[in-house]
């Protein structure tokens, strides 16, 4: 088998472990070794660039790979280690800002190239280098967009910036202006190519990828995030055109696919418009100020809390990204084993995009090892709320905003939300009465079945757990 045919086999194979990666990353079960895939499949994927790259190159240049290969793999492992499961969401962000910012230079480095080494004058060599240019405007375009509209959720995500929407004046004819120039530049530069229209169509894309963004407020965030891993996907699968590299473009498409079709998943369950998010809040309105307050709370304590839970038949407890900030995880999942030790049901209802980044709370559940089967999806739960006991929201807000379906001018209007106000009892584990990353006031807050438990949710979780006279030791090992 010579050089090329087992570089091909490699990208097969590890084209076929990407496959498997998807399909185990779909369930909580299967995720471990989804992950497992994952990772063969790119050792497999580097390994065969490497043998195939270093053919045709120095041993200098080889080594050169390999050293940058080995800084990159200790950076990630160092991030992956300190990283928080808070900080998670923005820093997968910024790892589509690296993905778009590698096809950005790839496209600049394959036309230069290209120029650097002139063209044949034959017919047949002028329509193959007018469809490579195309690939390289594409490329950029696709990479620029990706690059700063990942800086901006990152921002956004790390509280930088603002979470609500910038909204310029005639900011959708903005984008449809980009768009258009993207195409007018796309077709002089096929004409007629020239560094000044390269300069030119990076500015735009990179111009174009801030405003849609930042166009978009915090509550649509997680599909941004979403589709900013779609965009980073059909950026690669560009670079993989200009590289002449099939295991990337084959990459690429099952990341930009994979990516668009779980943004697609999660506007609907969010009754927002695909279309809409995509266009950088296309048709949506800024949020007004949500911090007013609209009603009179009441305040509950810890040890109240402790005897609701005791005395109560059955509780579901819905997290939210408060969670992940106090890291309550932990007391959480002791706290649901004791209660199920005592005989009351508990079980869990995640909102589809509950925290700020697909699964997030899941993750978090099963990292905290609460039994897979009490966790359960809003669809699979949310009509057994009007016959608990007892909800225990932690950290969520927007999620359990009955505003989404009583206030037709709220902007999270029409979004599905879990009916935690059906129960007999609702206790909301909040810092303070401010409103959550949408910018919208919660009129769950001030309905007579709600109390407000004030304080960090770890804190107040384990003072629940003292109350209910759990032994010390217990506490202390979770």
């Amino acid at each position: 088998m010579n050089a090329s045919t087992a570089t091909q086999s490699a990208d097969v194979v590890a084209a076929l472990l990407f496959i498997l990666s998807l399909a185990g990353l779909s369930q909580h079960r299967t995720s471990r070794s989804g992950v497992i895939f994952g990772i063969c499949g790119m050792a497999c994927a580097l390994i065969a660039t490497i043998v195939y790259a270093g053919r045709g190159i120095s041993g200098g240049a080889v080594l050169l790979i390999l050293v940058a290969m080995g800084v990159g793999a200790a950076v990630g492992l160092w991030r992956a280690r300190v990283v928080e499961m808070t900080g998670m969401p923005e820093l997968i962000a910024m790892l589509h800002s690296f993905v778009g910012l590698a096809a950005v230079l790839v496209g600049w480095n394959s036309y230069l190239n290209v120029e650097a080494r002139g063209s044949a004058q034959t017919e047949i060599a002028a329509n193959l280098l007018r469809i490579h240019h195309a690939e390289v405007f594409i490329g950029i375009f696709i990479g620029a967009v990706t690059f700063t509209g990942s800086i901006i959720a990152f921002l956004k995500l790390s509280a930088r910036i603002k979470s609500s929407p910038l909204m310029l004046p005639g900011k959708n004819a903005l984008n449809l202006g980009a768009l258009a120039v993207f195409v007018g530049l796309t077709i002089w530069f096929c004409a007629s190519p020239g560094l000044g229209l390269m300069i030119a169509v990076t500015a735009v894309a990179l111009a174009l990828g801030w405003h849609l963004v930042a166009s978009i407020g915090g509550g649509d965030m997680p599909v941004v995030v979403s589709m900013l891993n779609s965009y980073s996907g059909w950026a690669a699968a560009a670079a993989g055109f200009l590289l002449d590299n099939n295991l990337l473009i084959v990459t690429g498409a099952l990341v930009g696919s994979s990516g668009a079709y779980l943004s697609y998943i999660m506007c609907k369950a969010m009754n927002r418009s695909f279309v809409s998010v995509i266009a950088g809040g296309f048709g949506i309105e800024a949020p007004a100020a949500g911090d007013a307050e609209t009603g009179e709370h009441r305040e509950t304590t810890v040890e109240e809390a402790a005897e609701l839970l005791q005395s109560a038949g059955s509780v579901i407890i819905t997290p939210g990204y408060g969670m992940a900030v106090a890291q309550a995880q932990h007391p959480v999942a002791e706290l649901t084993r004791v209660l199920r030790d005592q005989g009351v049901d508990v079980r869990f209802g995640v909102h589809p995009v509950a925290g700020r980044l697909p699964g997030h709370m899941n993750v978090l559940l099963a990292e905290a090892n609460v039994p897979y089967d009490v966790v359960l999806e809003m669809d699979e739960i949310n009509d057994d709320f009007a016959a608990t006991s007892v909800v225990l929201v932690i950290g969520a807000n927007d999620t359990v905003n009955p505003a989404a379906m009583d206030d037709p001018s709220s902007p999270i209007a029409g979004m599905p939300v879990l009916r935690v106000w059906e129960s007999e009892t609702v206790i909301v584990f909040k810092r303070s009465m401010a409103s959550g990353y949408a910018g919208v006031q919660n009129p769950l807050f001030f309905r007579e079945n709600s109390r407000m438990l004030f304080g960090d949710a770890k804190q107040s979780v384990e003072g629940i757990l003292r109350a209910l006279h759990l032994p010390e030791k217990s506490l202390a090992s979770s």
